[in-house]
């Protein structure tokens, strides 16, 4: 019954990591980690305690958002079963119109490089393009 057949098996690790789809969300996980590295207590010292607290938590959420995409991508690849595919695409939808939210919350906190966010948010929907495909 749960036998090792490794002719059912979905794609390789090798084979996922080559797929637009994964380079793209990787991609983004990047990005989203380098958007957090960016508020430094020196660069926001103008914040309050508690704006920066909020804009650090935000950076935090965008990240853990963003770091979803790419498991839940091999995840659905790797086992090849429709019901796993089907809840991963869920996820991995939700997750990446969560870092779009993400990019609302950093400017609405202060966040000052406006320009990453918009990068992000062009990267998000290029990969909602592939995704869609």
């Amino acid at each position: 019954m749960f036998e090792d057949d490794d002719d059912q098996l979905g794609k390789s690790h090798e084979e996922i990591e080559k797929m637009p789809l994964y380079k793209k969300g990787w991609h983004i996980m990047e990005l989203a980690d380098k958007i957090a590295e960016l508020v430094t207590d020196e660069e926001y010292s103008d914040l309050g305690e508690s704006e920066l607290g909020m804009l650090k938590s935000q950076t935090e959420f965008l990240c853990a958002d963003a770091m979803l995409i790419c498991p839940k991508i091999a995840g659905a690849e790797g086992g090849d079963l429709y019901g796993i595919r089907m809840e991963n695409a869920a996820i991995i939808r939700k997750a990446a119109r969560e870092v779009m939210t993400g990019c609302t919350g950093l400017k609405m906190w202060g966040f000052k490089q406006t320009e990453y966010l918009e990068l992000l948010r062009n990267e998000v929907e290029e990969f909602r393009v592939l995704f869609a495909e």
